[in-house]
C-alpha cells in the first residue's frame, strides 16, 4: 500500500507491540515516539488557566496609522500574518518613527502575534529582524515560569481557543475581539517541559514546511531568471553580438542565433518569431458535463490558490459542488485567474484528476516540453501586472481568458524551447515534490496538534 501510494518519502511501519525491546530503546533515542492515552489525560500536573494569567506583556498596537515609508523598518500589518507564519512584509515605517510608535512595549525575537480582526486568529511568531507592528495586532509575551512562547504559538491554533476567540469577537460582517476579551480565553497548561516537547515536534513539522517553501523560492527564481536571460533580455545573443562568451554549454550556445532583428515586439534574435502565448497553449479545453461528470470531484477555487501554491482541494459530490467546478486539470496545465488578476491566483497542476473553477484560465500546452516556458511566461510578474491593468469591472475585476493568450511571447524554434525544459524541468519538478511533502507534513501537523495541546498524545516516557 505505501508503494502505491503519493507519500513523497520513505515510511517504515512496525507494529510497536512486536518491536524488541533493544529495538524500542534505539527507536526512543533517536525518535520522538507518542502513544494514545486514549483520552484528553488531565493529570494533576496540567493546570487550567485564563491566558492573562500567563502573559508577561500584552500589547495592542491600537491607534493612529503610522506614516507608512518605501523602506525602513518593515510593518506586519493583519494581512501578511497567515497559516502560522509572517509574509515577506511590503510596507515600512520610517527608523525615526519607529521609537514613537513602539512606545507600548518593544517587539522581541519570539514574541507572538495574533490578528484581532480581517482576519480574526491568525497567529505567528517574530524571529530576530526589528519589525514594527500595525493594527489590529495582538503581541503575546508568556512568563517563562508558565507559558512557553513557542508552545503558545501551536496553542492559539488549536480548536479549542480558536472557538472560544469566535465566541468572544464581535461583529455581524466582520469578526473582531478586544484585548479584555482575548485575555479572559482558558485553556490547559502543561509543564514547562512538556510544553517544549510539544513545541519541538509541532515545530520541527512547520521548520521543515518552512524550509522546503525557502527552497521552492530559490528554485523558482532560478527558472524564471533562465526564462528572462533567454527569451526575454537574450542575454546569450547579446553575448555573441559582443564577442563574449555565454556561459553557456557549447551545445546549447549553438541555439542562439548571433544577433537581433527589428520586430513589432522590438529587437528578437534572428531566426525567432515575435508572437504570443496562445501559439503554443490550447485554452480550457476540457470541462465537465451534466451526466458526464464524475461522482466525486477535487476542486480547486481562486480562494485556496496563491502565488503559485494551491493550498487547499475541497472534494464535493458532483451534485453538492459549487456551480463553477467546471474546467478539468491534467498534469502539466498552468492555471492562471481571470477574476482580480492581480491576487496572483495561479499554479501549476502536478496532478490529474482536480477539477478547477471557471474562474481560472486553463493553459494547456500543445507540446510537452513546453509546460516549463507556459508557466514561465504565463505567470512572470511583468505578465500578471499586464493583466491586472487590463482588468475592469470596479469591486470585481475580471479578463476575459483570451488577455492570456494574448501575452506578447518571442517565439524560439523548438530545439531551442525543448533546452530551456531540459535546463528547468527538473526545477520545477523538485518544486512539486517539495509542495507534495509539505501538505503531508502539514496534515500531520494538524493532525496532531489538538491531540498534543489536549493531552491525548504523549511521548512515551510521559506516559
Amino acid at each position: 500500500a505505501f508503494e502505491e501510494s503519493n507519500l513523497p518519502f520513505r515510511v517504515d511501519l512496525f507494529v510497536w507491540d512486536d518491536v524488541p525491546d533493544s529495538f524500542r530503546k534505539q527507536i526512543q533515542e533517536e525518535h520522538v515516539v507518542l502513544v494514545d492515552t486514549g483520552q484528553r489525560d488531565m493529570s494533576d500536573e496540567w493546570v487550567y488557566r485564563r491566558l492573562e494569567d500567563c502573559m508577561e506583556s500584552i500589547i495592542d498596537y491600537r491607534g493612529k496609522t503610522p506614516r507608512k515609508t518605501s523602506s525602513g523598518i518593515p510593518l506586519i500589518t493583519a494581512k501578511v500574518v497567515k497559516r502560522g507564519r509572517i509574509e515577506t512584509p511590503t510596507e515600512f515605517i520610517a527608523l525615526d518613527h519607529y521609537a514613537s510608535w513602539t512606545r507600548r512595549g518593544m517587539p522581541q525575537s519570539g514574541d507572538v502575534l495574533i490578528t484581532t480582526e480581517a482576519p480574526l486568529g491568525e497567529v505567528a511568531q517574530l524571529q530576530k529582524q526589528r519589525v514594527a507592528l500595525a493594527q489590529r495586532l495582538i503581541l503575546l509575551r508568556g512568563k517563562s515560569n508558565i507559558l512557553d512562547n513557542r508552545f503558545l504559538r501551536f496553542l492559539l491554533q488549536s480548536d479549542e481557543v480558536q472557538v472560544q476567540l469566535r465566541a468572544r469577537a464581535t461583529g455581524t460582517t466582520v469578526l473582531g475581539i478586544k484585548q479584555k476579551e482575548l485575555r479572559q480565553i482558558e485553556f490547559s497548561l502543561p509543564p514547562i517541559p512538556e510544553q517544549r516537547t510539544i513545541a519541538h515536534i509541532l515545530g520541527t513539522l512547520d521548520d521543515k514546511i518552512e524550509l522546503n517553501r525557502r527552497m521552492n523560492a530559490t528554485l523558482e527564481a532560478m527558472a524564471r531568471a533562465l526564462f528572462r536571460s533567454w527569451f526575454v533580455d537574450f542575454d546569450p545573443v547579446r553575448a555573441k553580438m559582443e564577442g563574449r562568451d555565454t556561459g553557456l554549454p557549447k551545445d546549447i550556445a549553438d541555439l542562439f542565433p548571433d544577433r537581433l532583428v527589428d520586430s513589432e515586439l522590438g529587437e528578437i534574435p534572428d531566426g525567432w518569431n515575435a508572437g504570443s502565448l496562445g501559439a503554443i497553449v490550447c485554452l480550457n479545453s476540457e470541462s465537465w458535463r451534466f451526466g458526464h461528470a464524475p461522482q466525486k470531484i477535487a476542486y480547486v477555487d481562486l480562494s485556496n490558490t496563491k502565488w503559485g501554491c494551491i493550498e487547499k482541494v475541497e472534494t464535493y459530490a458532483w451534485e453538492a459542488a459549487p456551480s463553477r467546478a467546471r474546467r478539468v486539470l491534467r498534469k502539466g496545465d498552468t492555471i492562471v485567474a481571470t477574476v482580480r488578476p492581480g491576487n496572483g491566483s495561479f499554479a501549476l497542476v502536478d496532478e490529474d484528476g482536480l477539477t478547477g473553477s471557471t474562474g481560472f484560465a486553463v493553459l494547456r500546452p500543445l507540446r510537452n516540453h513546453d509546460r516549463e516556458l507556459v508557466w514561465c511566461a504565463a505567470t512572470s510578474s511583468d505578465n500578471i501586472d499586464r493583466l491586472a491593468h487590463l482588468a475592469d469591472g470596479g469591486a470585481y475585476p475580471a479578463i476575459r481568458p483570451d488577455a492570456i493568450l494574448a501575452a506578447p511571447l518571442v517565439l524560439a524554434d523548438c530545439v531551442a524551447r525543448e533546452a530551456f525544459s531540459s535546463s528547468t524541468g527538473a526545477l520545477l519538478d523538485r518544486i512539486e515534490a517539495n509542495k507534495r511533502e509539505s501538505r503531508v507534513l502539514a496534515a500531520l501537523r494538524n493532525a496532531l496538534l489538538p491531540k498534543l495541546v489536549s493531552g491525548e498524545l504523549r511521548r512515551v516516557h510521559e506516559r
